[in-house]
Parts: C-alpha cells; structure tokens; sequence
C-alpha cells in the first residue's frame, strides 16, 4: 500500500504531508528555460512555508518588493538576496536577507531543503531554500526592501487551474514567463515558476 494518495487531496496541506512528499517524491525537471549570457551573481530566497495556527494548512509567504528598487520594482517575490562574502553558505544568505527584510528570526524557521537554481532575466543564480516556519510570528518590514507582506495557503497553488505561460524574446532567444494570479496579486517570473516547480515536486 502506498504511503500516500499520489493526488493533492482538497483539504490544505499540513506540515506532515508536506515534509513527507518533498523528501521521499523525486525533484521533477524544472519548466524554467531561462538562460543567462552574462557572469551571474550568486543570490538565494527563501520559500518559506508558515503553520497555519487555524488548521488552515501551511501558507506560502511572499512579499511585494518596494518600488524604488533597481531590480524588479513592485514584483511579488519571496525575500532573498545576493550573496555576501561574510555568508557561510547559501542557506545562510536566505536566512539573513529573510531577517534583514521581514525580521524574520532564524530561530523560528527550519530548512527542510532547496531547489535547483534559476537564473534570471537581471544576472543572478538564485537558489531557493525551503523552510517551515513556525505560526504566529512577529515581522518588521524594512521599507527600503520591501512594500508589503502576504500570505497564500499552499492548497491554492497546489489546486489552481489559473497558471499562464507566455514566451518571451531577449538576445535572439525565446523563454517561457510564467503567472499565477491570486487576488489582485500578480506572481510572475522567478517566483512563479519556483512555485510551479515546487508543486509539481510535490505532486
């Protein structure tokens, strides 16, 4: 008999279910095509996954990015950052960028994983990390950063029909940009694609 149902059943997605799919389910291809010409830098982002303390299963948290930066203004995106010299790995860039963003504390955050890298359209290799967060936590947005926090239960991407891919030219070469809309929210791009692959992982 197998562990669990191959299909995402309706109810959410509670942090037992998710850790026991994303260690024991093989990491699909990913449908990001995106190649960049350039030396890229090295980035990482955080997917952190928050317990819901509603029994509303877990919830993915992304944040609008201000709209005075120079690399993607006002984008829906997970917080993250390029690596510094005084990080210790690539997991230690999430975990600090996510604190200095959101004030996000290591302490109530724990790694269950990565996905591969992406490389994006504004020079970076981004890794994402995988995390759960415990609930009920405190944030402290830093403005320079970031515009706004949110959040998105899990089942609603794992369940969603609305995902769009459009195809793109840049340096004589085509590549896919993917949206998933929730609410007014417009998830494009890195982000959009790092979900995708996280559920199809999962599924």
């Amino acid at each position: 008999m197998p562990l669990f149902d191959k299909a995402i059943s309706c109810t959410p997605m509670t942090k037992d279910e998710f850790l026991l799919r994303f260690n024991l389910l093989q990491l699909v291809e990913s449908e990001h095509n995106y190649q960049h010409s350039s030396p890229l830098r090295s980035a990482a982002v955080l997917i952190a996954l928050v317990e819901s303390d509603k029994g509303e299963g877990l919830q993915v948290l992304l944040t609008k990015r201000a709209s005075h930066l120079r690399h993607h203004p006002s984008q829906v995106s997970f917080p993250g950052g390029k690596v510094e010299q005084s990080d210790k790995s690539i997991i230690d860039t999430a975990l600090r960028e996510t604190f200095e963003e959101i004030g996000l504390s290591r302490q109530a955050i724990t790694v269950v994983g990565q996905l591969p890298p992406y490389e994006t359209i504004s020079g970076f290799h981004v890794t994402p990390v995988v995390a759960i967060v415990a609930s009920s936590q405190t944030y402290k947005i830093d403005k320079n950063e970031v515009a706004e926090i949110f959040q998105v239960p899990l089942q609603h991407f794992l369940t969603t029909q609305d995902h769009h891919v459009f195809v793109a030219h840049k340096g004589g070469k085509q590549h896919n940009v993917h949206f998933l809309p929730y609410k007014h929210y417009h998830i494009w791009g890195a982000t959009a694609v790092m979900l995708k692959d996280l559920v199809a992982h999962l599924n």
